[in-house]
């Protein structure tokens, strides 16, 4: 397997990745022009294939939030060309690992001692590599164990790589640069937190501990003293990753009972605990032989405040939806309409989050919902479209929505794609107390 001896710390040498990348993607697009031509019917789907095999290259071997990024964007699957999503997909559970060398010195760094001096054995080669560390096999006093490890250098990479990036991601997505601090501000919080793996080990417990009586759910025990800032260590659990498992194409009655675990811990964690795992990609979950779901990583978890939480929700009734007054009153609430909007951009706006919520609030509605209904998900990826194309809309302001949008949509939207992949029927009405 392919390994790691150095990764760019500094911020000369990642702005130089990305800077090089920049010009391989210029190329790519010269290539295009020529394309066109020649091929039209190809070109296009060529230079999305080409701009994602160049811009993963070069943010597996940065790592750390610059990866990470590519990681969320993955999860986007109605709204990048499917290229980029199967490319950038690879960073949820499958990158290059560091080196055997450079793991013995991280662990030197902050135990003061090697891994075998630590544990009774350790296997030096990753088991599985991701965008902020990867995981090692080890055991002690007969316990099985895995020990998750930070890449060097990445929580204090974040300010940078976020600076480098923020450009590329301001075009994407029609960011205006005026009032845009508070978006990237709430990304690079929620980074920092994952990097602190006290805190990730806190925030494990308590979510544990929480909602250890929902049925068909299991997690890790976590220990401390194994443990540190740059390093986890907790029980290892057996199972398929998600993805691999729902590749077996399993009887309904197993993915109904694994979906409804997973539905149920999120609405537990959104309507009780009102804080979430906001990271609902396949790499942070597996399926054990029992077919009960496992919840392994709560680097990311997103506090929601009550002032976003009910006029969020409030929005799911349909006879909020189909109030006009108050619709636009919840609208306002949650920074979509402002004070200083044209009368347009308010016909606008309130259109665009009407046809949204329509859509989006449909698992809701019913007593179940069918996640394998592929109607659903092509009237999302086509609502996806018709927006990206929309050349009104990027005339306009886009800096609008409250700053807490950025992580609980990510949750719902990671939640449904999670569900459709394992072709899951849930009760949605069904609430575990």
């Amino acid at each position: 397997m392919e390994t790691i001896d150095s990764i760019p710390t500094s911020k000369i040498r990642r702005a130089t990745r990305l800077i090089s990348t920049g010009v391989k993607i210029g190329g790519n697009y010269l290539k295009y022009y020529g394309e066109k031509i020649t091929s039209p019917e190809t070109a296009r789907d060529n230079l999305n294939s080409n701009n994602a095999e160049d811009i993963y290259d070069s943010l597996k071997s940065l790592k750390g939030s610059a990866l990470k990024l590519a990681q969320m964007l993955s999860m986007e699957k109605n709204f990048l060309p499917q290229a980029y999503v199967e490319k950038f997909s690879l960073s949820q559970f499958s990158v290059p690992p560091l080196s055997a060398p450079l793991v013995v010195k991280t662990f030197r760094k902050y135990f003061g001692k090697s891994p075998l001096e630590l544990f009774d054995t350790f296997n030096p080669n990753a088991i599985n590599a991701a965008s902020i560390g990867q995981v090692h096999k080890a055991t002690h006093e007969g316990k099985e164990l895995a020990v998750k490890i930070q890449y060097p250098g990445v929580a204090e990479s974040i300010s940078t790589d976020l600076a480098l990036v923020k450009p590329i991601a301001m075009k994407m997505f029609n960011i205006q640069a005026k009032d845009s601090d508070k978006y990237f501000k709430e990304v690079e919080t929620k980074l920092t937190e994952e990097t602190n793996y006290i805190l990730e080990i806190a925030q494990s417990t308590e979510i544990a501990e929480a909602c250890e009586h929902i049925p068909n759910l299991r997690f890790p025990k976590y220990y401390p003293e194994f443990s540190s800032e740059r390093v986890i260590t907790m029980d290892w659990m057996s199972g398929v990753h998600w993805s691999e498992f729902c590749k077996t194409n399993p009887s309904q009655e197993t993915a109904n009972k694994i979906g409804q675990a997973l539905w149920d811990f999120y609405m537990f964690q959104v309507h009780q605990l009102r804080k979430v795992h906001a990271d609902p990609h396949p790499g942070n979950f597996l399926i054990d032989e029992n077919d009960n779901l496992i919840a392994i990583d709560f680097g990311c978890i997103k506090e929601i405040p009550e002032e976003f939480y009910v006029p969020y929700f409030e929005l799911a009734e349909p006879e909020n939806l189909n109030n006009p007054a108050v619709f636009h009153a919840k609208l306002a609430e949650l920074e979509i309409l402002t004070e200083k909007d044209t009368q347009a951009e308010i016909v606008y706006f309130s259109n665009l989050f009407r046809d949204i919520l329509a859509l989006l609030t449909q698992p809701f509605q019913a007593e179940t919902f069918d996640f394998s209904d592929e109607a659903f998900f092509l009237k999302l990826a086509a609502l996806g479209e018709k927006y990206a194309n929309d050349k009104e809309l990027r005339k306009m302001n886009m800096n609008r929505g409250s700053k807490h949008f950025i992580y609980i949509n990510r949750t719902f939207f990671g939640l449904f794609s999670l569900l459709h992949d394992l072709k899951a029927v849930v009760d949605t009405k069904q609430f575990v107390s």
